[in-house]
């Protein structure tokens, strides 16, 4: 392995897209994660990815700015009010665009159907036809990785089922490599530092950092996988890092309740994109209880405060859009089909008549735009008791961390003055202060995607400044520009003089091709 390699904790979206992208700045990569599998909690979502202004919208004539997008992010990040913007949050928004082109053309992903998501103003949930997005975006870039791995094996390296157990830094000077232990051995590698280790929404322990920062979602059930523990986060706190926002734990609204096990601490999530179908909530009584397409924490309050069992209610319409997620969940056991109403509201044990009154009321409510909970879209209407339905019970549950290890907007690591501690940065659910108070719907792949690809190209940028001195990457990129005049001003003489020869047109046009290879695009 080369010398001038970066350390990736963590094999979620965020340390994937982090390692290609050193790759891509021609840096080399040791990417170890605790799992026996690459992928983490990436793997699990749903929804898909927010993104503007990108080719699927304009195909589908959506009208929707960077603007629009960081007004939605940052009404989210103060809990559903307006408040200063963070860097942060302008730098999610207008990546977002980029982090789909790069997605779906460096591997050749299907990102072309849009939907909306809670908190959303406007649709631009990107996912595949078919399939979790979060599965397939993730899968892609692992695939690309390990073909790397196999193709270049001094420039890729990843080692699975390996626990790194400390970040190596001495007093207040920068990190310079990890300690991980695989086996019975314990080892240690040296170079600078990304973390991406996701966050701790499954940290039950008695030490455990939900227990430390927010003891009240103990007593949730918990849609993480067992490898969320805030290992990162740990970690660097160990080494003068600074934690921020760490109460703030994301309550998902729609957990689903497997019957055979509703006690489980661990629930299977029901993607936000059914309830941007039009899909609706109801209560044990059979009546609404939310704007089922408002934030998260507003419709999770809703719901802990009603009279549960919830139901997610979805018509034949709803179901259509999203077929593939209904007819997975029902195999799964943990949502049904009722061939109408009349079926539902028995199974629910409750009158047809209270069922068909909601439906009624809410169909007058789409009708008129006007709803009393502040419901503004109103798609795949009517609800009618003579429809098919596919239906399940759904609970809060613990989610997304928001809080994490303090970061920039460029990713570096922040100590509690505010000063990055040299050779470490940070991307995904490990980042504290990234989403405030309150993560939007459709910004958790996005975050991997963005920060992971600022990371990336921060921890090259460092390399090359640690091997070449300070100013290097100045430098380089003034040679660049002039490059970039060089070339323009023999393309300009090339136009006038007819006689040049065609072999000399050539260079230049290989010349941009590269450059644009070697930038991922």
């Amino acid at each position: 392995m080369s010398a001038n390699r970066v350390i990736i904790v963590g094999g979620g979206l965020a340390g994937l897209s982090a390692a290609h992208t050193l790759v891509e700045h021609g840096a080399s990569v040791l990417l170890i994660d605790k799992s026996a599998f690459l992928g983490g909690n990436s793997t699990k979502a749903t929804s898909g990815i927010n993104g503007t202004p990108t080719q699927a919208q304009m195909k589908a004539n959506i009208q929707d700015t960077v603007e629009k997008f960081e007004k939605d992010i940052n009404v989210s990040f103060h809990g559903g009010k307006e408040g200063p913007v963070s860097k942060t949050v302008t730098e999610l928004a207008r990546q977002s665009g980029p982090s789909i082109d790069w997605l779906t053309y460096k591997f050749n992903l299907d990102l072309s159907v849009v939907g909306l998501m809670g908190g959303n103003s406007v649709m631009r949930t990107h996912r595949g036809k078919e399939r979790f997005p979060g599965m397939t975006i993730t899968y892609a870039l692992m695939d690309g990785l390990e073909k790397l791995q196999s193709a270049r094996p001094a420039d890729v390296k990843i080692i699975t089922k390996a626990r790194v157990t400390k970040i190596l830094r001495e007093a207040d000077g920068p990190v310079t490599g990890v300690v991980y232990e695989k086996g019975s051995e314990t080892i240690t590698e040296f170079g600078p530092v990304i973390i991406c280790t996701g966050g701790f929404g499954a940290d039950f322990s008695e030490n455990s950092l939900l227990r430390r920062f927010k003891p009240e979602v103990m007593a949730f059930s918990t849609t993480n996988g067992d490898h969320c523990t805030g290992d990162g986060l740990k970690m660097g706190e160990a080494i003068g890092a600074a934690l921020v926002d760490m109460s703030y734990v994301q309550v998902h609204p729609t957990g689903l309740v497997d019957p055979k096990e509703p006690n489980s601490k661990l629930k299977f999530l029901a993607a936000e994109a059914i309830r941007g179908t039009g899909a609706l909530i109801i209560d044990a009584d059979g009546k609404r209880c939310a704007n089922e397409l408002g934030r998260r924490d507003y419709v999770s309050a809703c719901m802990l405060a009603g009279k549960g069992p919830f139901r997610l209610i979805l018509n034949s319409k709803c179901a259509q859009e999203i077929m593939w997620h209904a007819k997975h969940y029902t195999g799964r056991g943990l949502m049904k089909h009722f061939k109408s109403g009349d079926e539902l509201a028995k199974d629910m044990n409750i009158k047809a008549t209270a069922l068909a009154k909601t439906f009624a009321t809410y169909n007058d409510c789409a009708a008129k735009k006007k709803d009393p909970f502040g419901k503004m879209f109103f798609r795949n209407t009517p609800f009618d008791m003579k429809d098919s339905f596919y239906a399940a019970v759904i609970t809060p549950v613990v989610h997304y961390t928001m809080g994490g290890l303090a970061v920039d907007h460029q990713t570096h690591v922040l100590d509690s003055s505010k000063r990055p501690v040299p050779g470490l940065w940070c991307a995904g659910e490990a980042a504290g202060g990234v989403h405030g108070v309150n993560r939007l719907g459709g910004n958790s792949l996005l975050d991997c995607v963005v920060f992971g690809r600022v990371a990336g190209k921060e921890a090259a940028s460092y390399l090359l400044a640690t091997h070449l001195g300070p100013g290097s990457n100045v430098r380089l990129d003034t040679i660049y520009k002039q490059l970039q005049g060089t070339h323009a001003q023999s393309t300009a003489a090339a136009q006038l003089t007819p006689t040049t020869p065609p072999t000399a047109e050539k260079k230049p046009a290989t010349l941009r091709k590269i450059t644009a290879a070697e930038r991922g695009y």
